[in-house]
């Protein structure tokens, strides 16, 4: 499926974890000949296009392909001083491998993120200056990672205003804007009761991560017994970790949903992703895979219809 000579924009969505399917998104469109000429990412979407705009997202998968659930409890570093519940240093430095350290405006193809001004509430558009700097900015998911300051603002997730940036694809010059929703569904599914987040911090009393908590909470602990329910608690009411991903997950479902309504992709690609946690980037094989799905359930619908007939060269109507 050759594009000819439109402009194609990818317009890759937050979702933390469930970001991972970019990759099986990206690959699949590369096998259909198409190719963007600009990228645009919020949050992890800013991440994994950044990677591949510096010619880095064939690392990037080889190493997500080995991470386990014991690397990503090393990488985590909870904090209780700061303004993030993990301090994110450790895993923000491996994911900045990943990433080059050049100007934006040197990349191929154009390249642009999503941040979010925390005083000010708008959203900030990087595409020119430091391609790692944008990446850190727009990754700062709040009560996980850090804001980062930039030029006197201070800056979290992109996903808090524009989860899936088609509008800044549009802007950049994109004919065709293909977008990847990672927020589908996520309201009313049953999964997050049954596992989700569980795997790494809720329903395990032996897991790793939940020991980290309960040791950097034991001065206080009498003070968080509801933080922390009894482990023989038959009805147990949701966790703090619980408790926050799903409130990160209800703002991301009405965002996205209110943003892609007032402006909407000509093609979108919604991988079935709702059962995956915000933390569980141990599991990108399942991600990339769904990736993969979901540009082919697109093509079997006739999602790539208008690619195709603005692809077909024009012809001259005129006397």
């Amino acid at each position: 499926m050759a594009a000819g000579k439109v402009s194609i924009g990818l317009a890759l969505g937050s979702g933390s974890a469930r970001g991972w399917a970019h990759i099986g998104v990206i690959h699949e469109l590369a096998k259909l000949g198409i190719k963007p000429d600009i990228v645009c990412g919020s949050s992890v979407g800013a991440l994994v296009g950044a990677s591949l705009a510096c010619g880095q997202l064939e690392t990037l998968e080889s190493w997500l392909r080995d991470l386990t659930v014991s690397d990503i409890i090393r990488l985590i570093d909870l904090s209780l001083t700061g303004s993030g519940l993990i301090q994110g240093n450790k895993l923000a430095q491996a994911f900045y491998h990943f990433v080059d350290d050049v100007d934006i405006e040197t990349l191929h193809p154009n390249y642009g993120a999503i941040a979010t001004d925390l005083d000010a509430g708008r959203e900030v558009w990087f595409r020119s200056g430091s391609l790692l700097n944008a990446v850190r900015a727009s990754i700062a998911l709040p009560g996980l990672f850090p804001p980062i300051q930039d030029h006197g603002r201070w800056l979290v997730d992109g996903g808090l205003v524009n989860p899936v940036p088609v509008s800044m694809c549009r802007a950049m010059g994109a004919d065709v804007v293909i977008a990847v929703n990672l927020n589908s569904e996520l309201i009313g599914n049953k999964a997050r009761a049954n596992g989700r987040e569980n795997r790494l911090a809720l329903n395990l009393p032996q897991n790793e991560l939940i020991q980290k908590i309960v040791d950097k909470l034991s001065p206080i602990r009498e003070r968080i017994g509801n933080i922390l329910p009894p482990d023989n608690e038959t009805e147990r009411p949701p966790g703090m970790f619980g408790t926050m991903t799903a409130s990160i997950d209800i703002m991301q479902d009405r965002i996205t949903k209110s943003r892609l309504a007032g402006d909407p992709p000509d093609i979108l690609i919604s991988p079935h992703l709702a059962h995956m946690g915000l933390l569980e980037f141990d599991r990108a094989e399942e991600a990339i895979e769904e990736g993969t799905a979901a540009v082919e359930r697109t093509l079997a619908s006739g999602g790539f219809r208008l690619l195709e007939l603005k692809a077909k060269p024009r012809t001259n109507t005129q006397k």
